[in-house]
């Protein structure tokens, strides 16, 4: 052997362990880590190759031989804790409030969600649907905040629904059923705004832009076209109702309500069940707006240890008002004053009425044009089932109608003005004597 075969192999050698490895097959993780610390080992090595991914596949080969089996024992464990317990609504919104709204015959107490806009922001007004609660709009809230963080937020609740409630001149509690035809929803509406300015001592009304879902839609429509709440409104945003399919779908309404529970054991399956149906497709907005749907009906004689939780709303008791609330819904999205947005969970609910306005919208006629954007991934709740696409729609719609960074040219009257001011004396009237050289 020469001196060069030698010296190559005393190197390979050296870099040799000095006891042969045990074979891969009897290394146990169970064995090298008590129960729980294999789990951790596992979650700071997967992180570990997150942050280093570009270096990771040049050294796959090399580590390969020392990668760590599985502990099958947890590979397919449930997570711990329930993950469909409620969540609060302190986690979106910076205030809730009671407004007190006297009227002749009835006093309203409002209950909202707000996040007030800061500085110049504008105020973002949002009602739920049929059955639904302000806390419907919690996670899509956040989610707007976060890429427009001076904005504000108003979701507010109708009344038979959330924690609004509706006394007569006694003092008395108003039960079911409740009048909510669309006049007087849009009337609360308009004056929970106004109640709000008045708690929050605002001069006058930011910009305002209208959402709603369903029948919040059909609400939020007819306040802009009775114009209730003057100029400070830029847009409305609808989603998933048009007339033609809401009416269509108010047929096999019974149906569903026939069909679905009439209590729950808990609130975690309530939105389970809500999940399952896919009924709201995102559990994350389900934890929050599923339990305010429901309340503890410690008062029936059904009520018991397994079905404690019951329908806030009872759906059925509003049936005489389910056709006048869609009613004219597209004539008046098209006809009333300010930006017009539709959002749908698909084409095919789009009504006759509505696909002449869209085709209108694409030639250089304003009446009726209005910008539609489809999420055929999402379900009938668009703004919960997508609320991060739904919030990033609903910014470039308001950015495309914000007025606070237009300048209006000067009127003609003053130019002429100006122009004879000049010619007589020489100095413009934006100008002081002492500036003429």
């Amino acid at each position: 052997m020469s001196e060069l075969q030698r010296s190559f192999a005393k190197a390979k050698l050296a870099g040799l362990p000095s006891e042969a490895p045990l074979p891969l097959e009897t290394f146990r993780e169970e064995d090298e880590y008590p129960e729980g610390q294999a789990d951790e080992f596992h979650s700071l090595s997967e992180s570990a190759q997150d942050e280093d991914s570009s270096s990771a596949s040049s050294a796959s080969s090399a580590s390969s031989t020392g990668t760590i089996k599985p502990n099958r024992k947890h590979l397919f464990a449930r997570p711990t804790g329930n993950p469909l317990e409620p969540l609060p609504w302190t986690g979106y919104f910076a205030q809730e409030y009671y407004l007190e709204n006297v009227r002749p015959d009835e006093v309203v107490i409002h209950h909202v969600y707000l996040t007030p806009p800061a500085k110049k922001g504008p105020l973002f007004a949002l009602h739920h649907g049929a059955g639904s609660s302000g806390l419907s709009f919690a996670v899509f809230a956040t989610e707007l905040r976060k890429a427009l963080p001076d904005a504000g937020i108003l979701s507010v609740e109708a009344r038979g629904h959330g924690e609004t409630v509706v006394k007569l001149n006694d003092g008395t509690i108003k039960g079911e059923p409740h009048d909510l035809s669309i006049a007087l929803l849009s009337s609360d509406l308009s004056d929970t705004v106004q109640l709000v300015q008045a708690k929050l001592d605002w001069p006058h009304l930011p910009d305002i832009v209208l959402i709603g879902h369903s029948l919040g839609g059909a609400i939020i429509t007819d306040v802009a076209s009775r114009g209730t709440l003057g100029t400070a409104v830029l847009g409305y945003a609808v989603l998933d109702v048009v007339e033609g399919s809401a009416m269509d779908a108010l047929q096999q309404m019974n149906l569903y309500l026939a069909m679905r529970p009439k209590t729950f054991p808990s609130l975690a399956s309530a939105i389970d069940w809500h999940v399952r149906t896919r009924t709201i497709r995102n559990d994350h907005s389900a934890r929050v707006s599923v339990p305010p749907l429901l309340y503890q009906n410690l008062e029936s004689p059904l009520c018991s240890d397994s079905q404690p939780w019951k329908w806030r709303t009872d759906l059925l008791m509003t049936e005489q008002y389910w056709a006048s609330w869609f009613t004219g819904l597209s004539k008046k999205f098209l006809e009333a004053k300010g930006g017009k947005l539709l959002i749908l969970a698909g084409t095919d609910r789009l009504d006759k009425e509505l696909m002449i306005g869209q085709m209108q919208g694409l030639t250089p006629l304003p009446l009726g044009k209005y910008q539609l954007q489809v999420f055929p991934e999402a379900g009938h709740f668009i703004h919960e089932d997508q609320p991060s696409k739904t919030a990033m729609l609903v910014l470039d719609f308001y950015r495309r109608n914000d007025r606070s960074g237009l300048v209006l040219p000067p009127k003609v009257g003053h130019l002429v003005r100006e122009t004879q001011t000049v010619n007589k004396t020489g100095i413009s009237p934006d100008r002081k004597e002492c500036d003429v050289p």
